[in-house]
């Protein structure tokens, strides 16, 4: 079991945990993750580790609750328990001196740059960061990555916090400014990692993207995370998660990661179904108390 020794909020949905498993923190490094399960019978699903304590013997790992999973995950409280974590899985990101980097977080995207970001300023880089959501609410870790980077840049699709419009245009912004970056690595919604690649593609800046498509085992045994790159089958499990964005093929990726989603849609409407349905009291037990059942969730 792997107790949860905090847990807090960013943005509505979206939740910090961090976790007692000390021989994942002692070993993790950036751009790894996990791959967790939260009850006997739940799914198994991957999750960045946002960063790590090998001290305290920490993982932290931000939750969008978006799924039924997820949602679930989110209702955890710190004192209780994860039953099943496995990792580090993945490949670590590959860590060199560039010179000027550009670090773009997309929503929970940030969560997921922000351990490579640190790495990169270790590394001596200098880090630009640009944070994008649709809306002020949506923007997480913003101190942390302000207190790693040498600039941060925030972008709303809505314009209700920093500069309105997307990551890709403060990236043109920067790029014609005179200074392109050496290497531009982005994190966040499969369109937008598609769009930062073709903004950097004529310039021939180096791209890395962190792909997520569906993952089962992170063994590469099953083959659901199966990715297209440089027209080769790769698996974004043991051979990633971070790719050459100029030669990932986000097409195939997009319609691989939809394959489900029917399913989890119908999976979250009961999931929420359940969460707010009263329970329900069998009329016996106000004639006869002692021969009630327990009462039960209404289906």
């Amino acid at each position: 079991m792997y107790k949860i020794v905090e847990a807090t909020f960013l943005a509505a949905d979206v939740k910090l945990l961090r976790l007692e498993a000390p021989e994942i923190a002692r070993k993790r490094q950036a751009g790894q993750f996990v791959i967790l399960r939260i009850h006997e019978h739940g799914e198994r699903i991957p999750l960045t580790i946002a960063d790590s304590d090998a001290r305290a013997g920490t993982i932290t790992i931000i939750v969008q609750g978006v799924g039924k999973t997820t949602k679930l995950l989110n209702t955890f409280e710190a004192g209780d328990a994860v039953p099943d974590v496995v990792g580090p899985l993945g490949r670590p990101s590959e860590i060199h001196y560039y010179g000027t980097v550009v670090v773009i977080g997309g929503g929970l995207g940030t969560a997921i740059a922000y351990p490579t970001a640190r790495a990169l300023k270790f590394a001596g880089n200098r880090v630009v960061s640009i944070l994008g959501a649709r809306t002020k609410s949506l923007v997480i870790l913003e101190d942390e990555m302000r207190a790693i980077s040498d600039e941060v840049h925030v972008t709303t699709d809505d314009g209700s916090y920093g500069e309105k419009g997307f990551v890709t245009d403060k990236l043109k912004a920067l790029i014609a400014g005179g200074s392109p970056p050496q290497f531009v690595l982005a994190i966040g919604p499969i369109p937008m990692m598609r769009a930062v690649s073709e903004a950097t593609r004529p310039h021939g800046i180096k791209t890395v993207v962190s792909l997520n498509p569906i993952m089962v085992d992170g063994t590469g045994m099953c083959g659901g995370c199966r990715v297209v790159v440089g027209g080769q089958t790769q698996f974004a499990c043991v051979d990633g998660p971070e790719f050459d964005a100029h030669q990932v093929d986000f097409a195939i990726l997009t319609a691989r990661n939809a394959m489900y989603r029917e399913a989890e849609r119908r999976a979250l409407e009961v999931f929420e179904r359940e969460q707010h349905a009263e329970p329900h009291v069998c009329r016996l037990g106000q004639v006869h108390p002692a021969a009630a059942p327990s009462p039960i969730s209404a289906p």
